[in-house]
């Protein structure tokens, strides 16, 4: 619990002086500034557990809010872009491994999992299993994550005009009391019963099936309020921060360093993708960026929504390249590492 306040207290004045010096994203970026930094020093901090899982699960909703009839028009114009992300993963693959292998000396199994654009926790959980390395797969996913969700709104401000001022929704007490309860419900069944029959980052898909349903059935006609959206970046902020206590110098030279080239790698692919889509007119400039982002799927709901962009766009291109990855990568991983092991 000492830790724990310790970590509050420092995402509280992170995001107070973000506030006051009037900086982009304070509740997002205010706590995994405050919790980075703290965490390279090697403060005593641990974090929220369950209750950053559960913040997740408003994004989730979020997400599903957003999921009504007129998406499914959409669709058939997504569809080209959307067939663009398996050759997106084929590419990073193809790109990654050798990369961490022979740049940065990691073993093939540690090597496939940490290039894979996947969902962290999956990411880790996969590679372990497999064999790699649970510490340094933690490492450079964490890091992939960091340097994309801090770069990323400056290229959405500098590089496409982007405001990241958008409402991000109401108050609470402007909601109508029934259809906050209802999200109450989605963000909680979806979550447990996501979790129950095993589905992949239930935290947000499970609220966020349940929540599409409840939209498209019209009982729900908004995102959450305000305050649960400001929740859910505060927490989000938090465990990007605190995934980086206990870092070694050792690690920072060669696991966090090898991330962080690795993030300049996927930028240009994912520039050259996201050129490809505004150059055919599949897509808005600030629409494909997001959308081909290789950062984290709950960090780039909260970047769709400040910035006023198409979140049905961008979140279907994101659970395709998240669906493909969980899927194919033990599989793709079992045919590299065979066919590496034959030619040893």
């Amino acid at each position: 619990m000492t830790k724990r306040a310790l970590t509050f207290g420092l995402a509280v004045l992170g995001t107070s002086v973000f506030w006051a010096l009037n900086l982009p994203l304070p509740f997002l970026f205010g706590p995994m500034s405050a919790c980075l930094i703290a965490a390279l020093a090697h403060a005593p901090m641990e974090g929220f557990g369950q209750v950053s899982v559960a913040a997740r699960t408003i994004l989730g909703v979020a997400v599903g809010a957003s999921i009504t009839p007129d998406l499914f028009v959409q669709l058939p114009k997504m569809a080209s872009s959307i067939l663009l992300v398996p050759f997106f993963i084929l590419l990073i693959a193809m790109v990654g491994v050798p990369f961490f292998r022979k740049v940065w000396g990691f073993d093939p199994k540690t090597a496939f999992y940490a290039a894979m654009p996947g969902g962290l926790q999956d990411m880790i959980i996969f590679g372990t299993e497999a064999g790699a390395n649970p510490r340094t797969l933690s490492l450079i996913h964490g890091t992939r994550v960091l340097i994309i969700v801090t770069l990323a709104p400056i290229f959405l401000t500098v590089f496409y005009d982007a405001d990241l001022t958008n409402p991000i929704g109401q108050p609470a007490r402007d909601l109508p009391i029934h259809e906050l309860a209802l999200m109450v419900v989605a963000a909680v069944i979806g979550w447990k019963g996501g979790e129950r029959i095993g589905l992949f980052g239930a935290s947000i898909l499970g609220p966020m099936i349940l929540t599409a349903a409840l939209s498209l059935g019209d009982f729900i006609h908004t995102r959450p309020p305000r305050e649960a959206i400001l929740a859910a970046q505060f927490f989000i902020g938090c465990a990007i921060g605190v995934k980086f206590v206990g870092v070694t110098w050792t690690e920072l030279r060669r696991v966090v360093a090898a991330g962080f080239t690795y993030v300049i790698v996927l930028a240009v692919l994912a520039a050259v993708f996201t050129a490809l889509v505004t150059t055919l007119g599949l897509g808005h400039p600030v629409e494909a960026f997001l959308a081909f982002a290789p950062g984290g799927q709950a960090e780039m709901t909260v970047l769709a929504i400040v910035s006023g962009a198409d979140l049905g766009f961008v979140i279907t291109h994101h659970l395709t390249r998240i669906v493909l990855v969980i899927i194919g990568a033990p599989i793709a991983a079992n045919l590299i590492l065979k066919g590496t092991q034959n030619r040893d």
